[in-house]
This record gives C-alpha cells, structure tokens and sequence, in this order.
C-alpha cells in the first residue's frame, strides 16, 4: 500500500525576527495545535497574530515565561481547550499569570476567571511521554531552560518536527542540559537568542561572580543581585550554596513562590539537594520590615525585576546605590530601553523619584540559561536527516543571521520567517 505523501503546515504567528510573543501552529487536514502563546512585554503588552480558538484543538506549552505563555488565558473566553504542559510549568504559569493580570489587567482582553478555566484544562506531561490528539502525536523533552521547561517534538502525516522553544545544551547548578536526542527529524524550529554571542564557561564565570561577592562583603558591604523570579533567582542561590558563601542570603518577590512550587517538584532539578540546602540557609523576606533589614547587614540580596523594571530591587536600589562600598551585579541580558540596560551603560538608575548616579559598584555576569552561538552550532551539526530550519525568537537580526550561517555551513533548507508566513513539510 502507498503512503500518501500530505504536508503538514507550520504558521509563525509571533516569535519571528523578535524576542517576545512566541506563538506557532502545526495543522493537519484534521487538526490544528499552537505551540506556545506569549506577548510582547514593551510598553503594553503586544500579541501574537489571533487565531480562533474554535480552529485550535489542542495547545502546547514549552515553559512558563511570560513571553511564551502570557496570552494563552485568550483561549478560554468561550473555548476550552486542553493545555499541555509539565506539572512544573503549569503550576509556575498561574504564578506569573496572576501577576500579570494583576499588574496589567486594564490592557488585557481576560481576567482571573479565564485563568482559572485555563488551570481546569490543563493536563499535565511527563518528559517522553507521548499523547495524541487528532492525528498529531506530540511528546516533551527536557529543555534545560527554566524549571519544567520543555523543547516539543511534534509528529503528524509520518513527519518529525521539533521546536527547541528556549534551550540550553549546558548543565547549570539548577538544570541538566538540554535533552537531544530528537532522531531523524523533517524539520526543526530553533530559538536564536545568542546566535552571535558565545556564554562565558560557567565554572570560570560561578568562580568569578562568587570571588566578587565576597569582596564587596567581606569589607562590610551590601550587594543586590537583580534576577528574574523564576529560574535565575534559584540559580544563583544554588551557586552561592555550592561556593559556600558564608553570609546572608536573601531572597525577595515572586521568587518565594517560585521557591515553594519547586520544593514540591525536585525531580525536575538536577541537584535536589543543593536546592533544598540553598532555599533552608536564604532568609525569605515576609514584609517591610525584613526588607529594610536586609539592607543593614552584609550579604548578597535576591531580588526580582531582573531587569530593575520595578519589583522590590527597585527599594533595594534606592537604599543601597547610594554608596560605594556596595554592589549591583545583574546577572541576566538587559534590553535595550530598561532600567538595567541603563544601568549597565550610563551607571544612571532612579533613586528616590529621580535619575541619579549609582555610586555602588555595577557588574554584569551571563548567567544565561540559552544555548550560545557554538550551542547552537552543535545542535544543528549533530541532527539527523536533513531538516527544513527556521530560525526564531531571535532580535536584532539573529533570526537572520542564525539561518545564514545553516545554509551556507549545512546546506539545509533554511528560512527566518516572518509573523504570517506558512511553510509546508
């Protein structure tokens, strides 16, 4: 009997040529799936291209950032339809969606009551477990990314498809590497965050950062460590842990209740111990006044936004940029137009209502938790059959540049989409 050779599509509805508001469909004759469903976070948040939720029977969600996840509540207005996920991601992405319909609510088209729908519709995948619905078969593997982050490896119509979403191929003191074991694949979706820019190794960098911390420390100094609430807070706990930082840690925001999820989901940590260790010596900060008190006393502070929007490194700031025998150390990328970056590139920051001149001292580490150029490199090197390649989640021309270099080193079939456009394999 032949086997009828039918295409199956792939839709770029957001993710393309920009970091932000990720969101792709994969359609069949008879079924369709959205892998992932994120916004834009600017000034307002900005939405992928809509797609009617009465043509979606399924959606797929790679981890909980907010860029990834933060529209998917648009599907249970009217519909209802089932989101997969790990356990560990659903239960992150209430968190951070709760925060965001709290924080943005009056520029959102759902509220909390769609959340909670979403919440009811969600079923949760273990890593290579495989489900189907229609006639897509799909499982997840682990992304090394966040906590409970996933990469999708999608099959339909006899075709393999994988979209990596954010990955990371290095072990960190939180996560495992990136699984990758994919087979023989017809097409792959790759994130391109770094595609020109090569990660410090991680030991050298861990050692770096640690020696700097116990510098400003040792001589009776603060240092704030602004960092994203979920994954990069635990990382560098984990690191201060594993260095045995003697002094206080601190621990503020949404990271606390990030930390209480992944107390209850270890397994999908690399060292479980390590974490329970890190998490039991940090003091948590209950209220105001914990706050100011950890202001008084030596030690490393943990706090969100990891990027100074807001959050409560904003006060820590405030009280400790004004002298300088302390530090801030920002340990994630700083876009373009934020607090940080402005940070980093003037040493100018808000400090009591206006911009001032931090005196503290400021430094940058890339704690990444993405693939870096030669990653990226590695894995394409290292696929099996050859792929269609699109390049994605990817800014200031990574997309792009990402997919120049395949077709010229690989010889794969290799594009950078644009919002809209659909690809057939």
């Amino acid at each position: 009997m032949k086997v009828r050779n039918i295409p199956v599509e792939i839709k770029f509805l957001g993710g393309t040529r920009e970091v932000g508001r990720m969101a792709i469909a994969v359609k069949t004759d008879k079924t369709r799936v959205l892998l992932d469903y994120g916004v834009m976070m600017d000034q307002g948040p900005g939405f992928p291209m809509h797609t009617a939720p009465k043509g979606v029977d399924a959606l797929i969600l790679t981890h909980c950032h907010l860029d990834h996840s933060g529209a998917l509540p648009i599907f249970y207005i009217q519909d209802k339809r089932p989101l997969f996920a790990t356990q560990l991601t659903l239960e992150l992405v209430q968190i951070l969606i709760k925060d965001f319909i709290h924080l943005s609510g009056y520029y959102l088209p759902f509220e909390y009551l769609e959340l909670r729908y979403m919440m009811q519709n969600s079923i949760p995948l273990d890593y290579g477990e495989k489900r189907t619905v229609g006639d897509i078969s799909f499982q997840l593997l682990d992304a090394g990314h966040i906590p409970g982050s996933a990469q999708v490896l999608v099959e339909a119509e006899g075709k393999r498809i994988l979209f990596t979403g954010d990955f990371n191929t290095s072990k960190t003191r939180l996560l495992p590497p990136a699984s990758n074991d994919y087979g023989e694949l017809d097409a792959i979706i790759t994130e391109t965050t770094y595609a020109d820019t090569n990660h410090t190794d991680r030991l050298v960098l861990e050692n770096r950062f640690v020696s700097q911390v116990n510098e400003v420390v040792e001589k009776g100094g603060r240092v704030l460590v602004p960092a994203f609430s979920i994954g990069r807070s635990q990382e560098i706990i984990c690191i201060l842990a594993a260095h045995h930082f003697e002094y206080q840690t601190v621990i503020d925001g949404m990271a606390r209740a990030a930390n209480r999820t992944m107390m209850d989901n270890t397994k999908f940590l690399r060292d479980p111990r390590l974490f329970m260790d890190a998490v039991h010596r940090a003091m948590w900060v209950d209220g105001w006044r914990d706050r100011r008190s950890a202001t008084k006393k030596p030690g490393a502070i943990i706090s969100p936004a990891g990027m100074l929007k807001g959050g409560p490194a904003a006060f820590y700031i405030s009280k400790l940029g004004k002298k300088a025998s302390n530090a801030v150390f920002l340990v994630s990328y700083q876009i373009p137009g934020t607090p940080g970056h402005q940070l980093l590139e003037k040493g100018m920051c808000v400090i009591d209502g206006r911009v001032r001149k931090v005196k503290a001292q400021v430094g940058h580490f890339d704690f990444s938790s993405h693939c870096g150029a030669n990653q990226l490199r590695n894995v394409i090197k290292n696929l099996k059959g050859t792929p269609k390649v699109f390049t994605v989640h990817g800014a200031e021309g990574n997309c792009e540049r990402f997919a120049r270099w395949v077709k010229k080193e690989m010889g794969f079939k290799t594009v950078a989409p644009k919002a809209g456009d659909r690809f057939t394999v």
